[in-house]
């Protein structure tokens, strides 16, 4: 869109006004009482529909009504006059790392800022496995204290497995299989809307299909559905192409849907693979099989030094036996082996942004890992290595081309998603950056926009009654500027809050208002009701 149709989404009054009823309406025994009435703004509900110049009545968290006329129907409490505004649904993220924030004793940190500035309502956590299996318990306490955005709950296949098999590199006995499913059964039962599984990292990659299958397969028999960081997404073991082709078998064997986690083609070696990975999703999803996946606008990856170069064999016990492999000069001559052949996938050390420093090591962040190296006076391997006998580090590992970003971003099952993790500007700034790419710059129309970053990911996840604004549906609203919802936030300052949302209304109440944030902690656990 470019800035002409920017102009013609914000016209030039911009009026926005919070005013109380008697302000906007003469009141009357025939008005029905509400809580809010947003006006003149252009509606987009969630569908593919044109936006429309209609009115939305909010009251007692859930909206009942949209349609024109509501200043002659309704008696509200507040109105919003929203011209020249954006008012959609609340955008929902599918794949965050938000537990930290949310289950912080501080209250603005768990006001989930960073996301409610972006126009995100509701989140998901327990992605890529990490998720604690003991979701009634998150969900009593995120209740107790208060949370600013909604909050939805995966069940992390990582925690699962430990808590069976330990970090070893085997199979689960029978016995520990049978405890492992009665996890997933009772995180299911607790509100859990699927199984989370991250087959790339250690100790989930130890996990045979068949293993993976049989978690699955319970969460599936619960309604649940299949979250995934795959387990390539480069050339680490099956190739990202195989790992495609492992998560369609996980879900149809499984039978139920499977969604693919920051979907990528990571690294030189397999640029140009998306029309790959496209044609066997296509397949399988005309065969009738559920497959969608969430894409962040970033041209970099978020991870640790670790987890992006070393071999996993190498991890198996942590980081605490990694460093006594280094001790031995056999074992150290793999892992520097290993490590090289991870630079090389990642598109070498100058592609590694160093964003933050873990577990006591110290390294200088906004260097590359090469630049490092240079001023340690080692090679890049070395360098590496050295940070990791005294801890880890984040990077922004620039590895994606623009081709694959784009061929997977106008793919009709793709949605919004930022994988938000500190030290790298996804965590602040996805959805408007992605609203820049493909629709401000981008010739994408602003009601798919909506979609994918609202309804159609409620979908996804099983979220009933949010994602469009329709009667009846949770008061999950978000009002925009079009020509100034833009992302702020960038490699090196990764954590400037985005520009553009006018207010943020989460069940009914303003988290933001004309673009500042009210204090309030409008958002709740959202569980999946299980008949167990």
């Amino acid at each position: 869109m470019r800035a002409s149709r920017l102009a013609a989404l914000a016209p030039a009054c911009l009026g926005l006004i919070l005013l109380s009823a008697c302000q906007s309406v003469v009141a009357g025994p025939d008005r029905e009482a509400a809580d809010l009435l947003i006006t003149g703004g252009t509606v987009f509900d969630g569908s593919l529909a044109d936006g429309r110049r209609v009115d939305v009545v909010v009251d007692d968290g859930r909206i009942s009504f949209v349609g024109e006329g509501a200043r002659a129907r309704f008696n509200a409490a507040k109105t919003i006059v929203a011209e020249g505004l954006i008012v959609a649904p609340g955008f929902i993220d599918p794949h965050t790392h938000a537990d930290e924030d949310l289950s912080s004793p501080d209250a603005p940190r768990r006001a989930n800022l960073a996301f409610a500035f972006q126009g995100v309502s509701s989140v998901v956590i327990g992605n890529d496995g990490f998720g604690a299996p003991d979701i009634a318990e998150q969900a009593q306490r995120m209740r107790g204290m208060g949370v600013g955005t909604n909050v939805a709950f995966l069940a992390g296949f990582g925690p699962i497995r430990e808590a069976a098999v330990g970090l070893a590199n085997r199979a689960p006995t029978e016995a520990e299989l049978e405890l492992m499913k009665a996890s997933v059964r009772k995180s299911m039962c607790e509100g859990a809307w699927g199984l989370s599984a991250g087959l790339y990292y250690v100790p989930q990659n130890y996990a045979a299909t068949d293993e993976v299958v049989a978690l699955a397969s319970v969460a599936g028999a619960l309604g649940g559905y299949y979250d995934t960081h795959m387990r390539d997404e480069s050339t680490y073991n099956i190739s990202v192409t195989g790992a495609v082709a492992e998560t369609l078998e996980i879900g149809r064997r499984a039978g139920l849907p499977v969604h693919i986690s920051h979907i990528k083609a990571l690294g030189p070696e397999v640029w140009g693979k998306s029309a790959e990975m496209i044609a066997l999703i296509e397949a399988a999803q005309e065969s009738g099989q559920r497959v969608s996946a969430d894409q962040y606008p970033w041209s970099a990856s978020g991870t640790r030094i670790s987890n992006a170069l070393v071999p996993r064999w190498a991890l198996e016990g942590g980081l605490y036996a990694l460093r006594m492999r280094f001790d031995d000069p056999d074992q150290q001559a793999a892992i520097r082996s290993g490590i090289a052949d991870g630079l090389v996938r990642r598109g070498g050390a100058d592609k590694l942004l160093i964003t933050g420093s873990l577990e006591g090591a110290e390294v200088e962040t906004g260097k590359t890992l090469a630049e490092v190296a240079r001023s340690m006076g080692l090679d890049p391997v070395a360098a590496a290595i050295a940070i990791l006998k005294q801890g880890d580090a984040r990077v922004a590992s620039f590895n994606m081309s623009e081709v694959d970003i784009a061929e997977f971003a106008h793919r009709e099952w793709v949605v919004t998603g930022s994988d938000g993790s500190s030290g790298h500007p996804r965590k602040y700034a996805s959805f408007p950056k992605a609203f820049r790419d493909l629709v401000a710059d981008g010739d994408m129309p602003l009601a798919r926009f909506i979609r994918r970053s609202s309804a159609q990911t409620a979908e996804i996840v099983g979220l009933v009654d949010r994602g469009y604004l329709k009667p009846g549906y949770a008061a999950d609203i978000v009002i925009f500027d079009a020509r100034e919802f833009a992302p702020r936030a960038s490699y090196q300052e990764p954590d400037k809050l985005s520009t553009g949302v006018r207010f943020l209304i989460v069940n009914g109440e303003p988290l933001i208002s004309d673009g500042k944030y009210t204090g309030a902690l409008p958002g709740l656990p959202l569980v999946k009701r299980t008949q167990c």
